[in-house]
């Protein structure tokens, strides 16, 4: 075997997808010259170790300046000297365009409208070589079979855990932080900060350093947003015109829907509601259709039914959502602060005044307030 005098790569040296390159040859001598170019660290192998290594520029080799590889074969002082070892250039710069993305959706629950997503995600990162020694023992094996490795092929190494952890911490982000899906946007900076602080950790085990990660979208099909428009749409509706208001609305909605369909089942019963506006207004029609509709469902617990039409309102109801008349019984108003209570109340829920003790009307018997002079009913003068 030849012995080799002059140790260079001129090949790819402005192609940045490379990664490490095997000089062909092992048989060197002392005194050998070595040029690294720019962007280039040459380390020297000796039986799957790596021993001592070079940055840019020109170099004679002797036993001053590969003192590890001399320890390792005894290499004599002065003279030139053959050996045998094994030279690796390895790309230093950052390669910072490397695509990532998820493969398959990734499912989380909403922390803010409790509906399914379907996650997507992809960016880029950016990685170059940290410690030279690390990165090229976990990756000799892999170079047994091939003089250049690039750095598509070192990423498809690592593709199954990266898209693993970064799904796995893109769920973390956004159920930690409560982030819904019409926030991710504001908070992707952030979440990308956080996957890059955590996969750091898994790179640096083979000597690589992240020095980026971007997100570029995280995206959910518009199915997923739809349901989100929805349940925006009916807060909006509760928010503008209240929450009663708005379930009288849509029993009105849902006899519109019906009066549209007139030749099923629906329209034969609407057919008939609208029968009843003949001599009579719309509104009155509309009133007493809707009053039927109430009536003749069951009343659901705690509810309780208008004196004037019947309709069943809520519990804490206090006008009729059928007909505008009031429900709520009349209550009893504190003497001393004005507070309306529930009917029977002995004693002020608000200050603690007794109600009980007022006085009554010899004429109408009505119960009056305690320094009322004449009767809030029927105007007959009290007695003192």
């Amino acid at each position: 075997m030849a012995l080799l005098d002059r140790i260079k790569w001129d090949g790819m040296l402005n192609n940045a997808e490379w990664l490490v390159y095997r000089y062909p040859g092992e048989a060197f001598t002392t005194g050998s010259q070595l040029i690294v170019g720019e962007g280039q660290v040459a380390v020297f192998v000796k039986g799957g170790q790596a021993l001592d290594y070079f940055t840019a520029g020109t170099y004679t080799l002797s036993t001053a300046n590969i003192p590890l590889l001399s320890n390792v074969i005894n290499l004599p002082f002065g003279g030139k000297t053959p050996f045998t070892a094994e030279i690796y250039f390895i790309n230093k710069t950052s390669k910072l365009d490397i695509a990532w993305g998820t493969i398959d959706p990734i499912q989380l629950i909403d922390p803010k409208y409790n509906i399914k997503l379907r996650v997507r995600a992809f960016g880029q990162l950016g990685l170059k070589v940290a410690d030279y020694r690390v990165f090229l023992t976990e990756l000799i094996g892999a170079m047994q079979q091939r003089d250049v490795v690039h750095y598509s092929k070192m990423v498809s190494y690592f593709k199954g855990i990266l898209v693993m952890k970064v799904k796995t911490l893109i769920a973390q982000a956004i159920i930690r932080n409560k982030v819904s899906a019409l926030e991710i946007s504001a908070s992707m900076e952030t979440i990308a900060d956080y996957c890059q602080a955590e996969i750091s950790e898994e790179f640096n085990r083979f000597g690589l350093k992240v020095v980026n990660f971007f997100i570029q979208s995280i995206n959910f099909p518009d199915e997923d947003f739809a349901e989100i428009n929805r349940i925006l749409g009916e807060k909006a509706s509760f928010d503008i015109i209240g929450d009663q208001r708005y379930v009288t609305k849509r029993s009105f909605d849902a006899i519109d829907l019906a009066a549209a369909n007139e030749g099923g089942p629906a329209g034969t019963f609407t057919g008939a509601g609208m029968g009843l506006g003949l001599g009579v207004s719309l509104g009155g029609a509309m009133g007493g259709l809707t009053s039927a509709i109430n009536t003749q469902a069951p009343a659901a617990a705690g509810q309780k039914a208008c004196p004037q039409c019947g309709a069943m309102n809520p519990p804490a109801a206090v006008f009729c959502s059928a007909c505008g008349g009031r429900v709520a019984s009349e209550t009893v108003k504190c003497p001393s602060c004005n507070f309306d209570n529930l009917p029977g109340s002995k004693f002020c829920i608000s200050c603690g005044t007794a109600l009980t003790a007022q006085k009554s009307c010899g004429k109408c018997g009505v119960e009056n307030e305690q320094d009322a002079k004449f009767c809030r009913s029927c105007g007959t003068k009290l007695e003192e």
